[in-house]
């Protein structure tokens, strides 16, 4: 595993750098979840064989440093990624974000605008309110859930056969969950929906079939961004439906 000194408290962003050829895809993971736990399925899938990728853990998650000075905010997150593909030097990447992820890939590759071959987005956050579970984050206080919000959290997803959620947010740092999450129902001003609609770049959105009908697949190609849904799945479709994630990936960067 690689490692990324920003300039936060010096801590350390970590990732796995996967070898191969072409602009690199690099993945962005949604709130309390981790890269390094949700893609090395996709990764290793044949139809994205022979593709360089980058699966980052951002801060206060999976491998990576908790800083406690750190906002957490999508904002925030977005500027150590960008940080993190100047300092490899990248010429051009490909950006993949899923939920929360989606929304901070949203504005990273609004800063590195002419970089960004092309943006995959699975199901991402765009407008505020955010979703069910960073609202019931960002209720509590931050030292409300600190204190036993997120342990709470974390039972309740391995008791309702959450694990695939419940695993990676274990080990999260529970003040950036809180802070992530009530980033997330603030919003931003553009909202990221503005923000996605005004990039240059191609753009896909990838929609999971159960997660359907969302008024998405028909809002969002009026602003030229394509849509595409992976069967069998929901919006956790790296863990229900890796192959057709992957498959649905080599399409959009195709």
């Amino acid at each position: 595993m690689n490692s990324f000194e920003t300039t936060v408290e010096k801590s350390r962003i970590r990732y796995h750098d996967v070898p191969g050829s072409g602009s690199p895809l690099l993945f962005i993971h949604g709130l309390g979840c981790a890269s390094s736990f949700d893609y090395p399925r996709i990764a290793s899938d044949p139809a994205l064989l022979g593709r360089r990728m980058l699966l980052v853990d951002l801060l206060g998650s999976g491998f990576s440093d908790r800083p406690a000075g750190f906002g957490y905010t999508v904002e925030d997150h977005a500027r150590t990624v960008v940080a993190l593909a100047r300092h490899l030097s990248f010429a051009s990447l490909d950006l993949f974000g899923h939920s929360m992820g989606g929304a901070v890939a949203i504005v990273a590759a609004g800063l590195l605008r002419d970089r960004v071959r092309h943006l995959v987005l699975g199901e991402p956050n765009l407008d505020p309110g955010g979703g069910v579970g960073s609202r019931r984050i960002a209720a509590m206080s931050e030292a409300e859930y600190v204190a036993h919000g997120h342990a709470d959290l974390v039972r309740a997803s391995w008791s309702e056969g959450n694990g695939t959620w419940a695993a990676p947010l274990s080990i999260s740092s529970p003040q950036a969950v809180h802070r992530a999450a009530t980033s997330l129902v603030a919003g931003s001003r553009p909202p990221w929906r503005e923000q996605l609609y005004a990039l240059p770049m191609p753009r896909v959105v990838i929609c999971g079939e159960a997660s359907l009908p969302n008024a998405d697949t028909e809002r969002l190609p009026l602003a030229d961004v394509k849509v595409a849904v992976v069967p069998a799945a929901g919006h956790a479709m790296a863990w229900q439906n890796p192959s057709g994630l992957a498959l649905a990936l080599q399409r959009a960067l195709a």
